[in-house]
């Protein structure tokens, strides 16, 4: 268990959930996109994110900045909201203070029975970047930096402690395939997701990939290009494909 998480979870596939259901086209927009039902909601969301989500300069800051609470299930004080960010399911994305969001990301809180996403205080998220769910959370604790075209994507629970950084094309990934089955196709086979924690004060490296169900400690820092597929101790350097310990921080390299 992490914090009350589900060690394992079944992931929805979305589409084919979709598809299975009756119901028109605008229907199954409002279950994918908007999150909620009625044509308030559709409305709402449309304005707002049509006539304001392009909107450059200054006056697009401002105009983000007043109505995006509208449609988030909280904002705090300062947020920034980029061009072109995309929200959807976005009453169960929660943003704390001092937060920017840079042009293009996406804030994709989608799932039947999750929380959704949820950013602390003094969190940047760099262009380009994904955060999203498929009925997973993903929690982003204070003080965090996450570099450009960075993918969160969560069908269980993805957890990233204070003070975090994490660098450009890194990709964290909660959820795969099972593939053991060789009569059947892998994308029908059995999806199960496993939680990932990334502790405190940790370094990501550029073009890392942390892979499901793994736990890196505190003060760990993750050279670049690493993948990452078993937990990593505290207060280490890791390296590789996959990761390895190299060594303990604070011991002086020869």
């Amino acid at each position: 268990m992490l914090g009350g998480v589900n060690d394992n979870r079944e992931i929805i596939d979305i589409q084919k959930k979709l598809f299975r259901e009756q119901g028109s086209a605008l229907s199954k927009y409002q279950e994918l996109v908007v999150g909620r039902r009625g044509v308030w909601s559709l409305l709402k969301y449309e304005m707002i994110t049509t006539f304001l989500g392009g909107v450059p300069g200054a006056l697009g800051l401002v105009l983000r900045r007043l109505f995006y609470p509208f449609l988030l299930g909280a904002v705090g004080k300062n947020v920034v909201f980029g061009t072109h960010v995309i929200l959807r399911h976005p009453h169960k994305i929660f943003i704390g203070d001092n937060v920017v969001i840079d042009d293009n990301c996406l804030l994709d809180a989608k799932g039947d029975t999750n929380r959704g996403i949820s950013i602390g205080s003094n969190v940047f998220i760099g262009r380009n970047s994904i955060l999203h769910c498929k009925n997973g959370d993903i929690v982003i604790r204070d003080d965090v930096n996450i570099g450009y075209n960075c993918d969160l994507a969560s069908s269980n629970h993805i957890e990233i402690g204070e003070k975090v950084l994490i660098a450009a094309y890194s990709y964290i990934v909660g959820g795969g395939h099972e593939f053991t089955g060789t009569d059947q196709p892998i994308m029908d086979q059995p999806r199960i997701a496993r939680p990932v924690k990334i502790g405190a004060n940790t370094w990501i490296g550029a073009g890392v990939t942390v892979l499901d169900g793994v736990t890196i400690g505190s003060g760990a820092i993750i050279g670049t290009g690493a993948v990452v597929t078993s937990d990593i101790p505290d207060n280490v350097l890791a390296v590789g494909m996959p990761a390895r310990v190299l060594r303990p921080r604070g011991v002086a390299e020869r």
